[in-house]
C-alpha cells in the first residue's frame, strides 16, 4: 500500500473506484508531469448521496461533506493515471463548482471540504491555488463538484 493510501486509511478513507464518465470524457489525463482530472462528483458506489442547491435543500455542512467525496473520487482518478499516488509532487489547483440558491455567498466554505481533505492526506504537497465558484446547476443536479491538477515527481 502507498504512503498515501496508508494516510488515506489512518483517516478511516478507502479510494473509491474510479468514478465512470457521464458523457465523452476521461475521468483524468496525464500530460507530462501533470494530471488533469475531469469534474468529480460526490458519488458514492454509483449514485449521488444528496442532490440540490446549497443553501436550499443541502446545508453548506453537507455540501463541505459532499466536496470531501469528491476530492477522494479525484485522488481515485489520479491514481488511474499514475498507478501510485505516492507520484504526486504537490496539487497545483483546485476548482469547486457549488450550485447555489441565489442568495448563498459561502462557496468557498463548501469547498474548503476539497482542500482540507487533500491537505489531510497529503501535508504540504495537498496546499493548492484555488477557485470555488457559484453555479445555477450542476450534471444530475449534484451540489458540488471539484476538479483538481496535480504535478508528478519524475519516474
Amino acid at each position: 500500500m502507498s504512503t498515501v493510501e496508508s494516510r488515506l486509511a489512518e483517516l478511516g478513507l478507502t479510494l473509491p473506484q474510479v468514478v465512470p464518465p457521464l458523457a465523452a470524457y476521461q475521468p483524468a489525463v496525464r500530460s507530462g508531469v501533470y494530471v488533469y482530472t475531469s469534474g468529480q462528483l460526490p458519488m458514492v458506489e454509483g449514485k449521488l448521496p444528496v442532490t440540490g442547491k446549497v443553501g436550499a435543500e443541502v446545508t453548506p455542512e453537507e455540501a463541505k461533506d459532499l466536496a470531501r467525496t469528491c476530492a477522494l473520487n479525484a485522488l481515485a482518478a489520479v491514481k488511474s493515471v499514475t498507478g501510485d499516488l505516492d507520484r504526486i509532487a504537490r496539487v497545483v489547483k483546485v476548482v469547486g463548482f457549488v450550485a447555489s440558491a441565489p442568495d448563498f455567498t459561502g462557496q468557498p466554505g463548501v469547498v474548503n471540504g476539497a482542500s482540507e481533505l487533500l491537505a489531510e492526506v497529503l501535508g504540504d504537497k495537498g496546499v493548492h491555488a484555488r477557485s470555488a465558484v457559484g453555479v445555477a446547476v450542476l450534471p444530475l443536479d449534484a451540489p458540488v463538484e471539484v476538479e483538481v491538477q496535480v504535478e508528478l515527481t519524475e519516474a
